[in-house]
């Protein structure tokens, strides 16, 4: 077998039983879409959706020296996360730009989870093992002994509880907690990437089958529906997320990306592309970087990642990501625009799809927000 052949998530069979569109996503054959796209998409929006995230990489880090530990590699101040809360953050290089965004949990006072994404999995964990030297914790490659169940939408706290006694009434937005989930042990997490209240289970590759069955049989009844990674991307980018390879990249720092408030100068010890980011953070309160907005089509055509964004005949910017909304009717990007043209409604912007300047209205991210 090559070693090229794509991974398989432990809930492959169950993807092709329902007739999913599987495509190569990180290495891993992941389910594209089952049905419609953007049904799938509305359903996250209005009732609940069901997602296999398994391709997502857990690495477990342990020992005394955990925190500490994660201080120095990660650019957050980690220490502060209190057991059973989780974090967003990122890894940075030594010159400051983004090797990947993260999740960290803490589980108890010395372990720690942290979730990187599929494709840059690998490369966090090379790196927190190099940045673990003289550090009295351990890296562990925990990414076969999780699958990643997510359930998300206005529907998903009613159907979770249904296969669970976990207190979710009490479990915070970026929190977690051990229980049990149709009768398996699960972390329990208040996350996700939707803009939609849910949650992310992480249990056994081998109760995967038991925990997703039990969900759609709960669900069904108030609309629930398998989801693909593409609904996954619309939904994201109608809620303004990053994405890797796309928003961030290595040639971006935090502070590029608009996001520097990950970026904790104050914690104890040095950190990794600390002097850079320092640099970074003075530079860009200076002379303003390109900022990351959101961007409304007027017509019909959609704008993809790369397209120049124009005003006046110049370049001013570079789309990121782009789709159709099906929440707003319209096509929509992100794009990292020059900063005298960032302010919602500036007017003269327009994307150059294929030559043509098609006018776009520059928005404030995100997109869309739920009602709390």
């Amino acid at each position: 077998m090559s070693s090229n052949a794509p991974r398989h998530t432990a809930l492959d069979a169950l993807h092709r039983s329902l007739g999913a569109t599987m495509t190569d996503f990180a290495g891993w054959d992941m389910p594209l879409r089952y049905g419609s796209e953007r049904d799938e998409h509305v359903a996250v929006r209005t009732k609940a959706g069901l997602f296999d995230l398994s391709h997502m990489g857990e690495i477990t880090v342990t020992g005394p020296q955990a925190a500490e530990l994660l201080n120095h590699a990660l650019v957050g101040n980690i220490a502060t996360v209190g057991t059973g809360r989780a974090r967003y953050t990122m890894i940075c290089q030594e010159d400051g730009g983004i090797l990947d965004d993260l999740i960290v949990y803490r589980l108890a006072d010395h372990e720690y989870m942290v979730v990187a994404n599929a494709s840059n999995a690998q490369v966090v964990l090379d790196a927190l093992t190099v940045r673990a030297a003289g550090f009295d914790a351990v890296v562990r490659d925990d990414r076969d002994a999780y699958a990643l169940i997510a359930v998300q939408g206005p529907e998903s706290p009613g159907i979770l509880k249904a296969v669970t006694d976990a207190d979710l009434d009490g479990l915070k937005y970026y929190a977690g907690l051990p229980g049990t989930v149709a009768g398996v042990p699960a972390l329990i997490a208040r996350t996700g990437y939707t803009g939609e209240d849910g949650f992310e289970l992480f249990v056994a590759p081998a109760d995967a089958e038991k925990v997703w069955q039990a969900l759609t049989d709960a669900g069904t009844p108030v609309g629930l529906v398998p989801c693909g990674l593409s609904c996954r991307d619309t939904l994201r980018l109608e809620a303004g997320m990053p994405l890797y390879g796309h928003e961030l990249t290595t040639s971006l720092t935090p502070f590029d990306a608009g996001l520097g408030r990950v970026v904790k100068f104050e914690k104890d010890g040095d950190f990794v592309g600390r002097a850079a980011l320092e640099e970074a953070a003075s530079r860009a309160e200076q002379n303003p970087p390109r900022v990351l907005v959101g961007l409304i089509a007027e017509g019909r055509r959609v704008p993809r990642a790369g397209f120049s964004v124009v005003a006046g005949g110049e370049v001013i910017g570079e789309v990121t990501s782009g789709a159709p909304s099906p929440t707003l009717g319209r096509p929509i990007a992100m794009a990292y625009v020059d900063a005298a043209h960032a302010a919602p409604g500036t007017a003269g912007v327009g994307v150059d799809i294929r030559g043509s300047h098609e006018p776009y209205e520059v928005v404030a991210l995100p997109f869309y927000k739920r009602r709390k």
